[in-house]
């Protein structure tokens, strides 16, 4: 009998996606090795179809119920690759061998509030690797992970005549608005962009996507909203896929684009993992901390020329300052063919 092996990363769908390479390497290289996965509820279609992951735990209650559940399972090992109180309960809990994940929380600290960067030149995904080195699994360079079920598998029928084509994946949604363009720039963006686009998000992204498509789709006459957008070519063909598909819906549409234009969020991800070419928007947060597309064609779209970034390891629901500038003053110096 192989190794039993407990990989945690309970949030979220960003961190999930980026832990992939991890799963899949200890499931191939290690002999007979049975690979258990522990998240939330709420992220379960992410690994669920994964062929790599032999049986997956979800926290919905309390934690001793998963606890329980966990216990009984007898594992050899836990690759902690969240590292937070709740795994820390896990582990003592569980009393097995663990390997954790370094969130690097001081360096980010340093990162942040003084702009001193310690930070290792290092993608994250390569970061969770380390954390299972000492058992032998070594990177085999396939990127991440992505699994479709075939009922998400969205047809270009579904889609307006317009884009069936094809189309431009836009992924509009994030977080915190921190990193997140504002309404007005992220119109700029889909007329400079000037493709049949489909505007991708959840449900609380459906009310900026449907201003973005009212937008274009207004008479010259100029509306409040409209002051400096005015000179815009405005036929831009905008879909609204907000809030009408689910996330693995969602990732399919960003399988079938011909790019994909993402703020730093989920989606960007999930893109990467379809070894898409991407457009990466960056507002308080920065590359440097080790989550820009990985093993993927992309661009880096952010503004430099601030002192005051990164503000935030995370992001905030407005700009501390005011001004906003990472976003505001961002250059779309883009080509696409």
């Amino acid at each position: 009998m192989g190794l039993k092996i407990l990989v945690i990363r309970f949030s979220s769908i960003g961190d999930i996606v980026l832990t992939t390479p991890v799963v899949r390497n200890l499931k191939t290289q290690l002999d007979d090795a049975q690979i258990h996965y522990c998240t939330k509820q709420q992220f379960r279609s992410i690994i669920e179809s994964n062929v790599y992951i032999d049986k997956a735990h979800y926290l919905q209650g309390g934690l001793n119920d998963l606890i329980k559940e966990l216990k009984a399972e007898k594992f050899d090992y836990i690759i902690d690759l969240h590292t937070n109180l709740r795994t820390r309960i896990i582990k003592t809990r569980l009393g097995v061998k663990s390997y954790s994940f370094d969130k690097l929380n001081w360096e980010k600290w340093l990162m942040v509030n003084l702009k001193i960067n310690k930070l290792p030149n290092k993608h994250i995904v390569d970061r969770y690797m380390q954390t299972i080195a000492p058992l032998g699994v070594k990177m085999d360079n396939l990127g991440l992970d992505y699994f479709i079920p075939d009922k998400d598998i969205v047809p270009l029928e579904w889609l307006p005549e317009s884009h069936r084509e094809g189309y431009i994946a836009y992924a509009i949604g994030a977080q915190h608005n921190t990193k997140k363009l504002p309404l007005k720039r992220m119109i700029e963006l889909c007329d400079k962009i000037n493709k049949p686009i489909v505007l991708l998000g959840g449900p609380d992204d459906t009310e900026t996507a449907e201003a973005i498509v009212k937008f274009f789709e207004k008479t010259e006459k100029s509306a409040p909203m409209e002051e400096g957008l005015t000179k815009m070519n405005k036929k831009v063909l905008i879909y609204n896929a907000c809030g009408k598909y689910n996330l693995n819906q969602s990732a399919s549409l960003v399988k079938q684009a011909r790019y994909v234009f993402t703020h730093d969020t989920g989606l960007m991800h999930i893109a990467a993992a379809f070894k898409k070419e991407i457009f990466s928007i960056w507002g308080n947060t920065i590359p440097l901390f080790g989550m820009y597309p990985y093993k993927t064609k992309f661009t880096i779209l952010e503004n430099n020329k601030i002192n005051c970034r990164p503000c935030s390891k995370i992001g905030y629901s407005k700009c501390p300052k005011g001004h906003f500038k990472c976003m505001n003053n961002i250059v779309f110096d883009f080509y696409l063919p």
